[in-house]
């Protein structure tokens, strides 16, 4: 008996093994920490201060320690059994998994010294980071001033390991970059008043501050853009104009760099969450093309064009389908986001609650870029969405791409999908974390298909544009592989694009530049709208009649950007649910 009770003190004082959830747990705060760490900027939109004064670190010494970090943070999660974890649990161990590997693996490529494409560059993104911060106090003011004043450090940073890359091979083509200083030197305003950095104190005085305060901080703000900012851009472009545009590669495609076949194979896995390869991701682009192709043949016809040759010329170049002002562009824009949002409650049980902006992209970076993007808000914050659309080149912006652009930059496309995203019940790293390009531009590329349904392709030449724009995306798929693995030129790229789409000789060759400078991003559109589709046609043959579209869009973005077979395998479970609750 006394030995029983000896015992049973015994195992009652004994620490007790952490449960798989608790360690789960541990792991994902000890993470969410780690993010917001070495993401300062991103902390301060979320309203975490503890960073308001720091920049994120670029050095390649920096790069290393992230790597082990996501190396250790992988070794905890391999320890973590999978039983005793919940479902939903289970997915964010499979999620962590990809993120944490990849990490650790993308950082042994050459190709880490590469820090800009013509679609971004540290340069643009720190002149974009007052659109993701708060201004509303003293306090949100001079931390911005005192990120701003580091700039120099990151300049200096990011162009040593640009010239890293330089020595390396490790440089973007030629033929892609005509131009570009101008996007780096366009930062740069005589007038401080006038800068991208100076915008914040264009705003009403803050509460907490007094005039003369409120006076001192502008003048500060003057100074740095004039003394620390503009000269840190005018050394950018001159290193840029005198030592890296003289040095850029001849061939389009990233197998001629160092490794750069592996690399790509890589960034494919990467971008599409699939194990294609480059040849089967090419040959479903040849076929995604013919049926288009098909498709707009019969819309030119029932247009009464002789030939889908000549309806596109038509719709290039007829004065009709073009605005005349920036603002005569934006306001079509924004009646046609306007018009879209009355239709959301028809295709959501849940429309995402952040409201959404417009504006015109900065004039520096327009004519280079592609025709709108989305800009995520906050509504932690208070920051919302932004829906970004081009105003250069106005003959080249036509108003029949407006219906299909807006589905899928502002909604029900991006904007629904991230702002909704924020708003679930999953862990922050999820709701701020990472995107999953298949998963974020699938549902952008399929909301455009949307646009038949709700009737906003109501002339035949918007319905052109539409499958103009599904085309671009199926043209994708045959020219990055075609670029990268395939040894096409960039004349080739973009003859087969102008051939095939509607788009404007502007639109595509910043889409082509776009391919050569950032090797795998673009498939994911279309492969991951493909997969979408699928999911879609699985289910509505599964439930017939009993199929409810707006239970099906909120099965899709109910549980955030996942890998797509991760998407597979919840839509296949959505769909026994479903057949459950409708018996």
């Amino acid at each position: 008996m006394r030995r029983w009770l000896l015992t049973a003190l015994f195992l009652s004082t004994s620490p007790v093994a952490a449960a798989p959830a608790d360690d789960f747990k541990r792991l994902q705060d000890d993470y969410e920490a780690w993010m917001l760490r070495e993401s300062p900027t991103l902390a301060t939109s979320l309203g975490v201060r503890d960073h308001d004064d720091r920049i994120r670190d670029i050095s390649l010494a920096a790069a290393d320690r992230r790597a082990a970090d996501n190396a250790a943070f992988l070794k905890r999660l391999e320890a973590i059994p999978d039983a005793g974890l919940s479902a939903a649990d289970r997915v964010n161990k499979a999620i962590l998994r990809r993120t944490f590997s990849e990490a650790v693996e993308e950082n042994r490529f050459g190709q880490r010294t590469m820090l800009f494409t013509t679609y971004y560059g540290w340069h643009q993104g720190f002149a974009g980071m007052a659109d993701d911060l708060p201004f509303r106090t003293r306090a949100d003011y001079q931390s911005y001033l005192t990120r701003i004043a580091q700039y120099p450090r990151l300049n200096d940073e990011a162009l040593k390991i640009t010239q890293q890359a330089v020595d390396g091979g490790y440089v973007l083509p030629c033929i892609a970059l005509q131009g570009y200083e101008k996007g780096i030197i366009g930062v740069v305003s005589a007038d401080p008043e006038k800068s991208r950095f100076y915008a914040p104190f264009l705003k009403s005085r803050p509460a907490d501050m007094s005039d003369a305060d409120w006076a001192a901080m502008k003048t500060r703000a003057r100074t740095i853009v004039a003394d620390v900012i503009n000269p840190a851009y005018t050394k950018h472009h001159d290193f840029y104009v005198g030592t890296y545009a003289k040095k850029c590669a001849k061939a389009p495609g990233i197998s001629a760099q160092p490794g750069g076949a592996a690399y790509y194979a890589f960034r494919i896995r990467q971008e599409t969450t699939t194990d294609l390869g480059a040849d089967a991701i090419h040959r479903i682009g040849l076929s995604e093309v013919a049926r288009i192709r098909a498709e707009m043949d019969g819309v030119a016809k029932k247009a009464g064009f002789a030939s889908r040759e000549a309806m596109i010329a038509d719709m290039r170049t007829n004065p009709a389908y073009f605005a005349k002002t920036p603002e005569e562009l934006l306001e079509k824009s924004a009646r046609m986001a306007k018009t879209i949002d009355g239709m959301m409650p028809g295709l959501f049980g849940k429309v995402a609650r952040l409201p959404y902006g417009i504006r015109a992209i900065p004039a520096e970076t327009a004519e280079r870029t592609t025709t709108a993007y989305y800009g995520p808000g906050s509504p932690v914050t208070g920051i919302a969405g932004t829906y970004y659309v081009n105003t250069s080149k106005l003959d080249q912006r036509p108003f029949w791409e407006i219906p299909a652009l807006t589905s899928h930059e502002a909604v029900p496309g991006h904007h629904q999908q991230i702002a909704l995203q924020q708003e679930l019940d999953i862990p922050l790293w999820r709701r701020y974390g990472n995107g999953f390009t298949a998963f974020t531009e699938g549902w952008g590329l399929y909301s455009e298909r949307l646009g038949i349904e709700t009737g906003i392709y109501d002339t035949p030449q918007k319905d052109m544009g539409r499958l103009s724009y599904e085309m671009w995306r199926a043209c994708r798929l045959v020219l990055d592989t075609g670029i990268h693995a395939k040894g096409w030129s960039k004349e080739q790229a973009v003859a087969f694009m102008k051939d095939n789409s509607a788009l404007t000789d502007a639109n595509i060759d910043a889409e082509v530049n776009r391919y050569i400078t950032w090797p795998g991003q673009a498939l994911a559109y279309k492969l991951g709208e493909l997969k979408i589709r699928e999911l879609r046609d699985r289910a509505e043959k599964a439930l017939a009649a009993k199929f409810d579209l707006r239970r099906f869009h909120d099965a899709v973005l109910g549980q955030g950007a996942v890998p797509l077979d991760v998407l597979d395998a919840q839509i296949n479970a959505w769909i026994a649910a479903e057949k459950t609750r409708a018996e």
